[in-house]
Parts: C-alpha cells; structure tokens; sequence
C-alpha cells in the first residue's frame, strides 16, 4: 500500500517534471516498482516498448496457480519449489514479484440469521472478574440466555462455572421465561461437547440428561463459526456495560436481585434489534410464549452429589470450608448433597438419611457446626471422661474406693462427687487429699464435700493462700480436656533469694 502522499509526489514529478522511473526511484528511497505502481505503467506503456526478458517469465503460470491455491505461503518456500523446477533467478527478485502478485484476502460474506417464534435460545457464560466472600477471592461469573427470536434475556450471577451452575442456570431461566425453546444453541463448551470430529460430537451426559428432561435440542456452534451465537455475545456485552459498569452491591444476592430488576425495566423495554416494528422486547416475548415448549411437571434437581468421608475429626470437607456431622459417622461412607444455599449430609447405609445440614459459605477455611453436634460428642466425651475421672481417683488414693463405693449404697449421683475430687486432688496433689480421705471416712463424712471441708481447713491452719480455680469457658471441648497439674516449685525458687557464697 502506498502512501497517498508519496504516490502523489510520484506523479508529478513523472507526468509534470518528466523524471525516469529509475531517477524517481533513487531520488525517493524506493523501489522502481513502486514508482510504476504509483504511476499506473501499464495504462500507458506503449505497444511496440521494448520489454525485456525476466527468469521470473516461465514460472509465472506456476507461481500463479500455487498462490491462488496457497495464499499465504511464503516467498522462500516458494523459492524452494521454484529451484527444484529449474529456477535459476534469486529469492529477492521472487519476493518482490509475489509482493506484487499475491491474492489478498478475500471477505467473507455472512447470511443473515433468522429464527421462528420459540425456535432457538442461545446460552453462554460471561466472566466479570472476581468478587471477596470474607477471606475468600471468588471468581464472579454470569449465566445468560436469550432467545433468539424476542431476544429476551434470562441472566444470573455464579461463583464458578460447574455442571451444576450451568444446568441450574436452565431450569431458573425455563421457569423465568415460562416455556423451553426447541433448540439451545452453544459455544463448544466442555459442559456440552465432550469431544468432536467434525459433525461428529459427544455430548456431555448431563447436558443430554436435562434436555430430555425439557425436550430440547442442544446444538453446538460450527468451529470457529462464533457469529453463528452473535445474539448472546452481544447480550453478555450489553449486560457488561449497560448494568454491570460501576455497580454497586453487597452480595451475590444483591447483585442477582438487582439484575433481575433490571432486566426487567430496562432489558425487557428496549426495542427488538432489527425489528422494523419498533416492537419491544417484552410485547415480542409475550407472542413468543405460546411457541415455546410447556415446562416439565418437576423441575430437574440440580444438586451436586457425591461420595464423601471425614478424617479422625466430625467434619466433611467441602468447597475450602469445613462442615460439622455426627461423631458416629467419623470414618464412614457418606453422601455429600450441595445446593447453591445447602450442604447436607448422607449416609446411604441408612437408606439415604441426611444427618446433618447446614447453610453454604462461599467464604474459606470456615468451621460451620451444628451445636446439636458438639453437644451430643461432649456428652459422649463427658461419659467417658467420668469413667476415667474415677480410674485416676483410684488410681491416685486408694481410700477414693472405699468412699465411691458407699456413695453408690446411698445411690448418690457418682458422676459430680467423681468431679469435685477431681477438682480438689488437681489443687491440693495426692498425699493431701488421700488423707482428707481418711479423715472424712473415719467421721463417717461420706462426700465430697466432706473431703473438701477437711482439705480447707488445714489450709486455714496452716494460713496457706488460697487455692484459685481455673476459669474456663463453657465450650464442653475445653472444659472438659484433662490436664495433668505439675509442680510449680521450680518457679518459686526463682524469687528466692540466692545465698553469697
């Protein structure tokens, strides 16, 4: 392409000032078969000039026919081939000819696309960067389907991309536009298309699933044939600059809340593009739903299901956070059912029973407990804590046997008599209170409150400080963890003064 510019500089000094091609070539800086270009030679050359031979001359029908069939093959392969035919002129004089002669690119011409009423929807996703839950980054992204005829849209704001999003971006967007087109057509989604080889596709199983379900027929686009989905590209371009830019929100809720209100006053009050009518877009959808396909009697269940098991700990691990389940069900097989609000729990060897639900987080590293859970592990640890609690009384003072055993004559509760012992051989060590012991059984004190008035009152004789208990929370997973007590005389000795030697 020449330079306007130059082109005009060209021809005037050739037809005004008369210079030779090769002056005006040296003069300028380019070559002389730019100069007959820009001058147009061949309208003008005269029958009878003399032309001179060129190496390029028998290879011209070669040359001609090879970049007609292979238009962007390069000058040096094409110099290769030459050579091997005969050539015997330079790869610099080749480049210039197919310079010259090269086809350029030819435009492709489209057919206009045209649909009947209820015929055709068009569904693809859209990317509108990330979004923070909490602690998390999660990356936002939008559903949208829009019929081809009405173009009205259904659109709705996602965490991520799964199978389980895409076919319940389907079953709202049916049920928001109350009918099913006939057919879905789609980008060459893994969603959808599995695999392809030419007109031959596998589809994904899910996709297959839910259109039997409605009675649709999804159809993928030709490969690199995107103009054949224009109208939802141009939707997701509309949604990104005439609602998305500078809004405000608070949650995925709120966005989607406010997408559905504008959709509906702006979206569904916009004319129909190309509708010489001037119909808008709502009047249109309402004569396009009696052509749709009538609903389904259910809904497609759209939940995620999968198997699942817990470590040594009651949770489940689902989406960066952990869930809460009944400690009985550590270490077995279970169900995982995730809805876009829900996690429920399942153990299939109870018929499908769900165990535990809870409400989903799109935050991470969270713990979501169900305190019927904590309460019912605490229990269970509380009972066995009491079982040991008494071993180590035993254990500890051997005169613990004798009380613990007339305290079940009395049918007294063992568990809080086994506690505040506890308790008070944690405070004073075992010599102290095996000898309170003793000294209650001797009187015929049977309790543990007995042993405790023994215990304060040699603390009182002896004008020793007072014991100060420990406060802990009401959390039964730190309340009730055993601790051994170890001396502290060590610490004492610190303050003691050291003696001079």
């Amino acid at each position: 392409m020449i330079a306007p510019d130059l082109q005009a500089t060209i021809r005037r000094l050739f037809f005004a000032e008369h210079w030779p091609v090769g002056t005006i070539a040296r003069d300028l800086g380019v070559h002389h078969e730019t100069v007959r270009r820009a001058i147009e030679a061949d309208r003008f050359v005269r029958a009878d000039a003399v032309v001179r031979p060129s190496m390029l001359d028998p290879y011209r029908a070669f040359f001609a026919d090879t970049l007609e069939r292979h238009p962007d093959l390069r000058a040096t392969r094409l110099f290769e081939m030459a050579k091997d035919r005969g050539y015997a002129g330079s790869v610099v004089q080749l480049r210039r000819y197919v310079r010259a002669v090269r086809p350029g690119p030819r435009a492709e011409a489209y057919l206009k696309l045209s649909t009947l009423p209820g015929e055709q929807a068009q569904v693809d996703w859209g990317h509108f960067g990330k979004m923070r839950v909490g602690h998390a980054e999660r990356a936002l992204s939008c559903f949208v389907m829009v019929l081809s005829w009405s173009r009205a849209i259904y659109a709705r704001f996602t965490f991520d991309q799964t199978m389980e999003s895409f076919l319940r971006g389907h079953v709202e967007a049916f049920g928001a536009l109350r009918g099913v087109p006939r057919t879905i057509l789609y980008d060459n989604l893994k969603s959808v298309v599995l695999e392809r080889a030419g007109d031959h596709i596998r589809f994904n199983e899910n996709i297959l699933l839910l259109a039997g379900h409605y009675h649709f027929a999804p159809k993928p686009c030709a490969p690199y044939r995107g103009n054949e989905k224009g109208k939802v590209e141009r939707t997701i371009q509309y949604l990104r600059h005439g609602f998305f830019a500078a809004r405000r929100f608070t949650s995925l809720q709120d966005l989607n809340a406010q997408l559905a209100k504008w959709v509906e006053r702006n979206a569904q009050a916009r004319k129909v593009p190309g509708d010489p009518s001037g119909r808008l877009v709502r009047e249109a959808l309402d004569e396009e739903r009696p052509r749709l396909l009538p609903l389904a009697e259910h809904p497609w269940d759209c939940d995620l299901v999968r198997p699942v098991s817990s470590g040594k700990t009651p949770y489940i691990r689902f989406d960066r956070n952990d869930y809460s389940i009944p400690h009985h069900l550590v270490g077995k097989p279970l169900t995982l059912i995730a809805s876009e609000t829900l996690v429920r729990i399942a153990n299939a060897a109870s018929g499908g029973h769900v165990f535990a639900s809870h409400t989903r987080s799109y935050d991470q590293k969270q713990i979501i407990e169900d305190p019927a859970h904590i309460a019912e592990l605490a229990r269970d640890k509380r009972h066995a804590h009491e079982l040991r609690g008494r071993d180590r009384l035993r254990a500890a003072c051997p005169s613990a046997d004798v009380l613990i055993e007339a305290l079940a004559v009395r049918g007294e509760h063992l568990g809080g008599h086994t506690a505040r012992l506890l308790k008070l051989l944690d405070r004073y060590g075992k010599a102290d209170v095996e000898s309170a012991l003793k000294d209650a059984l001797a009187r015929g004190a049977i309790g543990a409150g007995s042993v405790a008035h023994v215990l304060d009152q040699r603390a009182r004789s002896r004008k020793s400080p007072p014991k100060l208990d420990v406060t802990l929370p009401d959390d039964p997973r730190v309340r009730d963890l055993r601790v051994t007590p170890h001396s502290l005389d060590s610490y004492d000795n610190l303050s003691k003064p050291t003696e001079k030697k």
